[in-house]
C-alpha cells in the first residue's frame, strides 16, 4: 500500500476524486483502488488493474487493516513489576504491562490491555477491550465503556481549571471538581490529550466521537456521538458539543457555548457564540463560512484600495 506518488511497480494505491485520477499515468502501481464515478481507464490491462468500490476511503481502512502488523501487546495477566492493588477486580483475558499500576477497587473488563506505565486510579471501571497506551492515567472514578482507546500520555480525569480570588484579595481560592469522566463506547482518546473532570456530574464523551491529539476538554463538557475534533483543539468549560459535529484542528471553543448536531468548524476557528445544528463556520470570532469568506476577500483587497485611496488623495492635492 503507498500513496499514488510513492508507489512502485507491484504496489496498491487509492484514487478518491479527479485530481489523483490524473496523476495514474504517470504513477508506477500496479494497482489502484477507484471510486465509483472517478473517470479513470487502466492502460496496459496486462500490467496494471484498477478496483471499483463504492467508498475508496472506506475501502482503504480495509485494506490497511489487512496489511497492518498485529500490535505488540503485553502477555496475558499481569507483568511481574505491575503494581494491582488487592481489592482491584481484573479479568482473566485481561493484560496489564510493565510497570503499570490498577488502583484500589479498580474494575477492568474482558481483554483489557494496559501498557507499560499506565496508571488506573482507584475506582474506576474498564469496559471490555479497553486498550490503555503508555504513561496514559485514567483518575480516580472514571468510567470507560466497551472498546475505548486512550493514547499515550493522555490525563482523563485531571482537576478542573477553576479559581476564584480570596476574601482578602491577596491569592486564588481554588474550586474542587468532585465529579468524573464518563468515555461512552468505542471512543477514541488521541495522545497527550486532557480531558477534565466536571465539578459536580460528569464530563462525557458520546460512543464512537474522536478526539486527536493534544487537545484540551474542560471541566462538565457534553459530546455527543460520532464527533470528531482535529489537534490542538481547546474547549473551555461547559461546553455542549452535539451529535456527528466535526472540528478542525487548532480550534478554541468558549465556556457555556452550544455546538448543535452536524455542524462543522473550519481549522483555527474561534467560536464566542452558539453554532446553529448542521452550520458551517469559520474564522476569529467564528460565523458562516460565506460570512467569513466575504471578509477574507474584502481584506486581500485593503492593499489595491489603499492604492487608490492614495492616487485620490493625491490628484485632489494637485487639482487644489
Amino acid at each position: 500500500m503507498n500513496s499514488i506518488d510513492a508507489a512502485k511497480s507491484g504496489d496498491a494505491t487509492f484514487i478518491t476524486n479527479d485530481r489523483y485520477a490524473r496523476r495514474w499515468a504517470s504513477s508506477q502501481a500496479t494497482v489502484a483502488v477507484v471510486e465509483d464515478g472517478v473517470p479513470l481507464a487502466v492502460g496496459d490491462p496486462s500490467h496494471r488493474a484498477l478496483i471499483r468500490v463504492p467508498s475508496a476511503e472506506l475501502a482503504l481502512a480495509k485494506a490497511l487493516e489487512a496489511f497492518a502488523p498485529a500490535p505488540e501487546l503485553p502477555a496475558p495477566g499481569a507483568h511481574a513489576s505491575a503494581v494491582i492493588d488487592p481489592s482491584a477486580k481484573v479479568a482473566p483475558s485481561a493484560r496489564v504491562g510493565p510497570r503499570a499500576v490498577i488502583g484500589a477497587r479498580a474494575t477492568l473488563g474482558a481483554d483489557c490491555v494496559v501498557h507499560a506505565g499506565a496508571v488506573i486510579s482507584h475506582d474506576c471501571e474498564l469496559g471490555d477491550g479497553c486498550v490503555i497506551h503508555a504513561n496514559a492515567v485514567i483518575r480516580e472514578r472514571c468510567r470507560l465503556g466497551r472498546g475505548v482507546v486512550v493514547n499515550a500520555c493522555a490525563v482523563i480525569g485531571s482537576e478542573g481549571f477553576g479559581y476564584r480570588p480570596a476574601a482578602d484579595g491577596k491569592s486564588l481560592v481554588r474550586i474542587p471538581h468532585l465529579g468524573t469522566v464518563v468515555l461512552e463506547d468505542g471512543v477514541e482518546i488521541g495522545a497527550g490529550t486532557c480531558i477534565d473532570r466536571a465539578k459536580f456530574g460528569a464530563t462525557v464523551v458520546g460512543a464512537h466521537s474522536k478526539i486527536d491529539n493534544l487537545c484540551q476538554i474542560a471541566h462538565n463538557c457534553q459530546i455527543g456521538r460520532m464527533t470528531v475534533i482535529a489537534g490542538l483543539t481547546g474547549l473551555a468549560g461547559s461546553v455542549h458539543i452535539g451529535n456527528g459535529v466535526q472540528i478542525g484542528g487548532n480550534c478554541g471553543i468558549a465556556d457555556h457555548r452550544s455546538i448543535g448536531d452536524g455542524a462543522r468548524l473550519a481549522a483555527k476557528s474561534g467560536v464566542m457564540e452558539d453554532v446553529p445544528a448542521g452550520a458551517s463556520w469559520g474564522g476569529c470570532p467564528a460565523q458562516s463560512v460565506w460570512a467569513e469568506l466575504r471578509v477574507v476577500t474584502a481584506i486581500r483587497k485593503l492593499p489595491e484600495w489603499s492604492r487608490m485611496f492614495r492616487r485620490l488623495i493625491e490628484d485632489h492635492g494637485k487639482a487644489s
